[in-house]
């Protein structure tokens, strides 16, 4: 069994079709979203309407990001305490609230917050940034004694996350696995590649390994650009320069 795991799409079509492409290049079977469709993109209705249209798929098991949740709670206080850390994040999801329509926001609100799959007697777990919180971080530069904390709760083998962007993994002192499978559709990598992970099962063990994809982020770039909220341009660079997550 082969399985596809992808994060932090953030509205980027562009990032979709090209590792959309590639997973299929690598004949997976199952695919794992982990969260953040659409914020701050450039084309957050298209990217979750894209997802929704696998909701059926028996094959496609997806969760919730924190910004999913940020989208589908919407409302000015939420708005004026983001403005405070992140002001260019809070324009775009005051404008992210004016393009999701119902549809798109009770699919985001139907999503698990995290979800336990078994595959082949293998089990993991999915969450967005850690099994504690959807927004923690699990970055390269976490101390394993904090990731081990993180998941000292969690039964099962493996863990899976994004949320920060960066791809990395852990063997954790208490026999866990933990991978950042990284982003599709925002990476901070220092080659602003699309990052996705792909899970070989096979006789109880895994073979882990991610995938950099080139997609046109020079096209996304530009599509972001035009939604013409304050600081549009500041995100649309990060597509093409990735500098720092949060603006």
């Amino acid at each position: 069994m082969k399985i596809a795991v992808i994060s932090d799409i953030h509205g980027n079509m562009e990032a979709i079709d090209a590792v959309m492409s590639d997973i299929e290049k690598q004949n997976c079977q199952k695919l794992f979203v982990l969260g953040d469709y659409a914020m701050a993109g450039p084309e957050p209705k298209f990217a979750v309407e894209y997802f929704m249209q696998k909701e059926k798929d028996e094959n496609v098991v997806m969760i919730q990001g924190n910004t999913d949740a940020m989208i589908v709670d919407f409302n000015f206080d939420l708005y004026d305490s983001l403005k405070e850390k992140a002001p260019v994040m809070a324009e775009a999801l005051k404008d992210d609230d004016k393009i999701l329509g119902i549809q798109e926001r009770l699919f985001l609100g139907s999503l698990p917050i995290q979800k336990e799959v078994n595959v082949d007697g293998v089990s993991f777990l999915l969450v967005h940034g850690s099994p504690r919180k959807n927004n923690e971080d699990i970055l390269p530069t976490t101390p394993i004694e904090e990731v081990d904390k993180m998941v000292e709760e969690v039964e099962a083998q493996i863990i899976l996350c994004g949320h920060t962007h960066i791809p990395c993994g852990f063997q954790t002192q208490k026999k866990k696995t933990v991978i950042n499978v990284g982003s599709i559709g925002r990476p901070f990598t220092p080659e602003p590649k699309s990052c996705y992970l792909t899970i070989v099962v096979e006789n109880g063990k895994c073979l882990f390994e991610h995938h950099f994809v080139e997609y046109d982020n020079k096209k996304a770039s530009d599509k972001l650009k035009k939604r013409n909220f304050w600081g549009a341009d500041r995100l649309a660079e990060t597509l093409l320069n990735p500098t720092k997550r949060h603006f």
